[in-house]
C-alpha cells in the first residue's frame, strides 16, 4: 500500500511540489491501480502465449537503397543564408 508520505517523497525526488491534500488523493488513486494489478495477477494464464505486441507486425523496416543526391546548387536555392557553397546556420554557442 502506498502512503501519503511515500507520495510526498517521490514528489521530492522528482522536484515537484505536492501538498498534503493532493498527496492523499494520489495515494488513493495509486493504490486503486495496484489493486487492479493484483486482480490481474490472479488470472490463470497457463497455456496462454505471451503477447509482446498487440498487432501482428514483423519487421517494418525497408532495405537501404542507394539513390542519387540533389545537386549542391539545387539545395542552396532553398536557403536564404549561404557561404562558400554551404548552408550557413546560426551559431549555437
Amino acid at each position: 500500500m502506498i502512503t501519503k508520505d511515500e507520495v510526498e517523497h517521490v514528489g521530492w525526488l522528482a522536484r515537484i511540489e505536492i501538498d498534503s491534500a493532493d498527496a492523499e488523493g494520489y495515494a488513493t488513486k495509486l493504490n486503486s491501480v495496484l489493486e487492479y494489478f493484483g486482480q490481474l495477477d490472479e488470472v490463470d494464464t497457463d497455456g496462454v502465449a505471451p503477447t509482446y505486441h498487440v498487432a501482428d507486425i514483423m519487421n517494418v523496416f525497408r532495405d537501404d537503397v542507394v539513390t542519387d543526391s540533389l545537386e549542391q546548387k539545387d539545395v542552396l536555392t532553398n536557403t536564404d543564408s549561404e557561404q562558400d557553397g554551404y548552408i550557413k546556420a546560426p551559431r549555437i554557442m
